[in-house]
């Protein structure tokens, strides 16, 4: 087997929960090959955060596998409130969402009712407007609404339970985008060094630029991963793709906030226009759904992975799959065997990023297009920011692995977001031969390549006092 051809492009994200928060679970996660360990901050408390973020650092460090750490923060949500018991709402039953509690109702009226977290939902919904609740499992209709009470038809019926969640396809909601909860929660991150910050609920540009304004106050080098989930981010998809430094296609709101059948195509553009920006892109949710309870994936999540992996997205995510399933290992296990068998099915091609361009990206398409004509091939780069693997990566090179060297552990594990790229520490010397020397004894030693292989060297590497752009076909000796 070929060192060079037979390895996985596309990076798993694992959820982190009770299933998988145990020393011995998440070692032998990071040896199966996850990449990135995603924190949902939903319900997280703070001293649990911080001792799981320790934990992966630890055990990676024992595997001898740097793993980055992605902390989902939770961003505006709205939900109801406390009842008593589990209410069976039936089709065409009235019923009230509450936003001021023990106010009055016109006439009197006896109708029953649940109090909701947002006070402000009366002034941005409308009659006519669809509220859905629990993911979507009981759709109503808005009637009509004064300043405390918002009436609405049961369309389709179901139980509702305590702090269900709430959708309202195409309202625009006046919530901040980055809230109280998730400065706290941002701020403990920056403590532990996190890698990531995915931002919930991205509408617009400046969502990601309030967050990025508090990340550079607050010195941390996380990088931004903004997830659309809603109809207004698809919108603006490509201001916030431009804002971002990656997105994730959050598919579970966004395929209750906008019509099924629209979702397998704004994963499709999002990916697209994720290309043409250099961006990497997540696909998430719902990929192993069956997995929680079932040792195997059906026969449509298997092809929904597929699909993601053809489309060449950087990392496929698990949920609930790793959170609270029986499955995790297996789940990611299943999804690097997908993973590499559709990668091998792929064209041997790359792409061109339409809204990229300046000389250093034209150095890489050069070092690109030649492992393109050079059999069994790699790629060798330097970078200290990630910004050459990321331009790479962002080519998407079909065949030749990119090995980025970096001497920071901080861009080592950002750069496992990215397809195609295997990072490896290395400190940088002063004389860029030694320094490509040094890396390529570094890749023998690891077994990644052997004496004859082709290596494709792009660099930037400084020199003295200038920088020196080139593009090498070395053989290892």
């Amino acid at each position: 087997m070929n060192p060079l051809t037979h390895f996985r492009r596309t990076k798993i994200i694992f959820t982190l929960g009770p299933a998988t928060e145990s020393e011995e679970m998440l070692e032998a996660l990071i040896r199966a090959g996850a990449d990135v360990a995603r924190l949902n901050m939903a319900h997280a408390r703070h001293d649990w955060t911080r001792a799981v973020i320790r934990r992966i650092r630890e055990v990676s460090k024992r595997v001898g596998r740097e793993i980055a750490i992605m902390m989902d923060i939770k961003g505006p949500e709205i939900r109801t409130g406390d009842v008593a018991a589990p209410m069976e709402l039936t089709a065409g039953e009235i019923f009230d969402f509450t936003v001021k509690p023990g106010a009055d109702r016109e006439n009197g009226e006896e109708v029953r009712s649940v109090n909701v977290n947002y006070q402000d939902l009366v002034n941005d919904i409308k009659v006519g407007d669809t509220v859905l609740v629990d993911n979507g499992l009981i759709r109503l209709e808005v009637l009509k609404k004064d300043n405390a009470h918002i009436r609405c038809r049961v369309l389709i019926p179901g139980e509702l339970k305590s702090r269900r969640h709430i959708n309202l396809p195409g309202v625009k909601v006046n919530l901040p985008s980055f809230t109280e909860k998730d400065r706290g929660d941002t701020q403990v991150g920056i403590e532990e060094g996190i890698d990531f910050v995915a931002l919930s609920f991205v509408r617009e540009a400046k969502d990601i630029e309030l967050l990025r304004d508090y990340l550079v106050t607050h010195k941390s080098r996380a990088k931004i991963i903004a997830k659309i989930e809603d109809q207004t981010a698809i919108e603006n998809l490509d201001e916030i793709i431009e804002a971002t430094d990656s997105l994730m296609v959050a598919r579970g709101d966004l395929g209750i906030e906008c019509p099924f059948e629209d979702l397998p195509v704004i994963q499709r553009r999002a990916v697209k226009s994720c290309f043409d920006h250099g961006k990497p892109v997540i696909i998430a949710t719902h990929m192993l759904e069956s997995m929680i309870t079932q040792p195997m994936p059906t026969r449509a999540e298997i092809t929904d992975v597929a699909n993601a992996v053809y489309e060449k997205a950087d990392c496929v995510m698990l949920s609930g799959e790793t959170t609270i399933g029986k499955y995790p290992l297996e789940c990611v296990n299943i999804l690097d065997k997908i993973s590499r068998r559709i990668e091998d099915e792929g064209p041997f091609d790359f792409a061109e990023p339409e809204h990229v361009g300046g000389d250093k990206i034209k150095l890489l398409q050069s070092g690109v297009l030649l492992a393109h004509q050079v059999a069994d091939s790699a790629l060798l780069t330097f970078t200290r920011q990630g910004f050459m693997a990321g331009g790479l990566a962002a080519l998407r090179p079909s065949r030749a692995p990119i090995f980025a060297m970096t001497n920071s552990v901080e861009t080592l594990r950002q750069l496992r977001l990215l397809r195609s790229v295997e990072p490896f520490f290395l400190p940088l010397d002063s004389d860029p031969n030694d320094t490509i020397e040094h890396a390529i004894a570094l890749l023998v030693k690891a077994g990644r390549v052997h004496p004859g292989d082709k290596l494709i060297v792009a660099t930037d590497l400084l020199t003295r006092d200038r920088l020196v752009d080139s593009v090498q076909l070395r053989t290892v000796r």
